[in-house]
């Protein structure tokens, strides 16, 4: 068996990403790494880490000894009807199937979801952690803008606290049958399906309604569950009773008051006592520019690729246009989840200009032009100032125009 040769420091970097992701964690990604190293001060970049001898079959990934310099190794991209026959061992390595290697295994066939690679920790991360880690039932309710990274969050936190996670995507159809569970045809028999809720409370996991505010009054069959309380089927005449650790986080666009101004159609005026069984509401903001900027870099490094000014310019734009929404100025807005979009489209093309106006092209064209008029700007090294300058010029114009008119 390899055992790889440890000191201090090795010890220490190990010690500290048990800490950070669990003590089952067993491959580690750069953008974790370098999370690690800020929070531990002092902490050098670990070159041995990141060796060509210890990467995975995952591209940006690299497997963790122990403590003890040893491995126990298994591939972390295998489909759960995959797990138990795929374990990965590096040429000159031995795997240590100890009872440790096999709970990995195990847990490969739980609702635990995979950490999301290059994830930042930011925002209300630590609040939603902090609550889920009690294990005492507290439902928390979230809002804010689309694509600002809610759901992702609520997942991120299941991953790396190791917690099961189960995801119900709410609509205007969802009803009781959809949420608590019904019966189902199957092999010609009519029989028994538990719903996403009932399956969180029987496993003790995290329950996330996700795009709450779409759904209809149909939603109220979720009041006892909201209070912590046991519910009985009747259609089964059994009872179910919440496992420890089960909790429910809402996610919504808005706050259950509907949608005056029309941009997320479709959300509804939920119910004030449904509402009231949320303890808290958690009001998410988009990413500082330093928190993007790192988000954005990460997202880079999964496609070995940097370009630091490409993001300082995409942070610059994207803030010049959402202060200009904020100010009544466009009707539309630049989210961390479309930077995020493009990104990956000038990773496949490494075209600009081509990755930018393709993840625009969902605004109407005048929109459209105009973000891309933005950029051009941005990229010629204008500063905020100048941009929002010109943006509030552009909006008096169109003013005038229309009064001419």
């Amino acid at each position: 068996m390899k055992v790889v040769k440890m000191n201090a420091k090795r010890v220490a970097f190990v010690v500290a990403a048990r800490v950070m992701f669990g003590e089952s964690y067993m491959t580690i990604t750069r953008p974790e790494i370098h999370a690690i190293m800020e929070d531990n001060e002092g902490m050098t970049f670990p070159q041995w880490v990141v060796g060509s001898e210890f990467r995975t079959n995952t591209r940006g990934m690299y497997h963790l000894p122990l403590e003890n310099g040893r491995f126990d190794l298994i591939d972390p991209v295998v489909s759960n009807s995959e797990a138990q026959a795929s374990v990965f061992v590096p040429e000159g390595f031995a795997v240590a199937m100890a009872p440790k290697a096999i709970e990995v295994l195990e847990e490969q066939d739980s609702y635990v979801p995979g950490k999301f690679p290059g994830y930042v920790t930011w925002g209300n991360y630590n609040t939603v952690r902090d609550v889920i880690k009690s294990g005492i039932f507290y439902p928390i309710f979230i809002t804010g803008m689309s694509g600002n990274g809610k759901t992702l969050m609520v997942k991120e936190v299941a991953a790396r606290t190791r917690r099961e996670f189960v995801r119900a995507n709410v609509t205007i159809e969802t009803d009781e049958d959809d949420l608590i569970g019904g019966f189902r045809l199957l092999n010609g028999e009519t029989v028994w399906h538990d719903g996403p809720v009932v399956m969180a409370m029987k496993r003790g996991a995290v329950l996330l309604l996700d795009e709450i505010d779409l759904a209809s009054n149909k939603i109220m069959c979720l009041q006892p569950i909201l209070e912590g309380s046991s519910i009985y089927i009747k259609k089964i005449g059994k009872w179910v009773h919440p496992t420890p650790g089960f909790n429910v986080i809402a996610t919504a666009n808005t706050k259950g008051q509907g949608s005056d101004d029309g941009r997320f159609i479709g959300t509804n005026v939920m119910n004030e006592s449904f509402l009231e069984r949320f303890p808290v509401t958690i009001e998410q903001q988009y990413p500082t520019n330093k928190i993007e900027e790192k988000i954005l870099n990460n997202e880079l490094v999964k496609y070995d690729k940097t370009d630091e000014s490409f993001v300082e310019n995409l942070i610059k734009w994207a803030d010049v246009i959402r202060k200009t929404f904020a100010d009544g100025g466009v009707d539309e807005i630049i989210s961390t989840r479309r930077l995020v979009h493009i990104i990956g489209a000038y990773s496949i093309f490494d075209n600009k200009m081509k990755a930018i106006e393709m993840c625009v092209a969902r605004f109407d064209s005048e929109t459209k032009e105009s973000f891309l008029d933005l950029y051009t700007k941005v990229d010629a090294g204008a500063s905020v100032d100048d941009l929002m300058s010109a943006s509030t010029e552009s909006d008096e114009e169109e003013e005038e125009e229309e009064i001419s008119f």
